[in-house]
């Protein structure tokens, strides 16, 4: 059996796979994100571990024995600044942190041809702006710095004692050359920044350490079981839904929101909308139009309001398409694709005295709707078709809320068995390792068939909502910056 762990942004995931690709155990542990100042968002990798260890538990059961090999996925972007030994100097930064938005200026003067190795938008959340930002903030941190690690690979260090990452999280963080496929020296060395603080680059399905004896009997498996490379949380999903070939789009919905398209080229978006990186199989990308504020929006909105999740659909759909004028601009965190504005700001607009909760509500649910409208736009822009999403992530199980979704994007939307996408793709991945299967495009066999579960029935009635939403951005994003 095969183990996959994902280290979300607010939960830790496992998965225990067998052989022919079903499903054996599940678990998941729940940690906070913390927000000690305005536009920033930390957490304690401390919180990661002891919910990854109550994750594995409840997904390994008693058969902690049969666990042939591990791999790892986990949110991308961030940094995990620690030592040697992987003691954290500091909170981890994650990818919804905007306080790098300065550090921007640094990468806007690269030349250009540094800015074509990067092959991506300049974003504040990614690693190489917010590792500026500690060397300028923080220099006690950084002169202490051994290693500035993904998430799941500073939980690699953490259960092995060994540092490496994979190329879909390198390529993720605005160090990489997606043209030479390594860490991208040039630009590196223009930031003054130090490239031994970067972890060595290895395969997604390389075996790139053991559990050591001291961390097994936690996890309840043996020691000396390896350690596969991994991936990034999104490529390990594709890697589940089968999208490695190009023609599928997935959708997945999380704490933020990724729409992910398979490529076999280096293509990358003159415009500056959207990314393109390393796919969990060699010579294999994908494009991907990312939301910050998804799921982190409407948990926001949900603790505000004061209502359960179960209030929060009930009321959101007792109003109609449209919430009576009511607009939602969902960009607590600031916006990535179609904006990059890490200012961005959040917003109500249209008010009565006839509104109600359930207005709020449902505009908030209407407003990350049309976020995603606005982001699978922008990706369709670059040439890539899609007449269907296939879904995957936890947070479009809802009936209302995944119909909702298919008026308003215009698309049939597509489900398969398990709400545990990535951590999957991981588990797929420490098999390929482990020799059971002979690579990704084979693994894309043990993919669900995935089952439609909502076709556009009334687009029309948003289509008025959603240009008002557009047309709001620049004017309130102006009045609040």
């Amino acid at each position: 059996m095969f183990l996959g762990l994902d280290l979300g942004t607010s939960s830790a995931k496992a998965l225990l796979l067998e052989v022919d690709g079903s499903i054996v155990g599940t678990g998941s542990s729940a940690y906070p994100v913390r927000n000690p100042h305005p536009g920033w968002a930390e957490s304690n990798p401390q919180d990661w571990w002891e919910a990854a260890t109550v994750a594995v538990q409840e997904a390994v059961g008693g058969r902690g024995i049969e666990v042939a090999a591990i791999g790892l996925s986990g949110q991308m972007h961030g940094v995990v600044c620690c030592l040697e030994d992987g003691r954290p100097l500091r909170p981890a930064i994650i990818w919804a942190d905007t306080r790098a938005r300065k550090e921007l200026d640094l990468y806007r003067a690269l030349g250009p041809g540094l800015k074509r190795e990067l092959a991506n938008p300049i974003s504040a959340g990614m690693a190489g702006p917010t590792l500026l930002w500690v060397r300028d903030h923080e220099p006690g941190v950084y002169r202490q710095l051994a290693w500035a690690l993904q998430p799941k690979d500073w939980l690699r260090l953490r259960l092995t004692g060994e540092v490496a990452t994979d190329a879909s999280d390198a390529s993720a963080t605005l160090l990489y050359d997606l043209s030479s496929d390594y860490w991208a020296h040039q630009v590196i060395e223009e930031l003054a920044l130090r490239i031994d603080y970067l972890a060595p680059i290895r395969e997604s399905s390389e075996i790139c350490g053991i559990v050591s004896p001291s961390m097994a009997p936690g996890w309840g498996i043996r020691p000396n079981v390896p350690v596969v490379g991994g991936a990034a949380d999104t490529a390990a999903a594709a890697l589940a839904g089968g999208l490695v070939q190009p023609g599928g789009v997935q959708l997945t919905v999380g704490t933020g929101a990724q729409i992910v398209a398979p490529r076999d080229r280096l293509a990358i978006d003159t415009t500056a909308r959207t990314h393109i990186y390393r796919a969990a199989a060699p010579d294999r990308w994908y494009a991907m139009a990312a939301i910050q504020n998804a799921g982190l929006a409407l948990e926001w909105v949900r603790a505000i309001l004061g209502a359960s999740w179960d209030d929060f659909y009930r009321e959101a759909f007792e109003v109609p398409a449209g919430a009576d004028g009511l607009t939602f601009l969902p960009y607590i965190s600031g916006e990535r694709t179609p904006h990059f504005d890490p200012s961005a700001r959040g917003a109500w607009v249209g008010l009565r005295l006839s509104h109600g909760r359930g207005h709020l509500l449902r505009a908030a649910l209407e407003g990350v709707a049309f976020a995603l409208r606005q982001a699978l736009d922008a990706l369709l822009a670059t040439g890539i078709t899609a007449d269907q999403l296939q879904l995957a992530g936890g947070g479009t199980l809802e009936p209302h809320w995944r119909q909702l979704l298919a008026d308003v994007l215009e698309r049939q939307l597509l489900a398969s068995g398990t709400s545990f996408a990535s951590a999957k793709g991981a588990a797929l991945l420490a098999g390929i390792g482990f020799g059971a299967w002979p690579g990704a495009t084979q693994v894309s066999a043990l993919a669900d068939t995935p089952e439609l579960v909502a076709s556009p029935q009334s687009p029309d009635a948003y289509r008025e909502a959603y240009q008002r939403y557009r047309e709001l951005y620049l004017p309130i994003a102006a009045a609040l910056s």
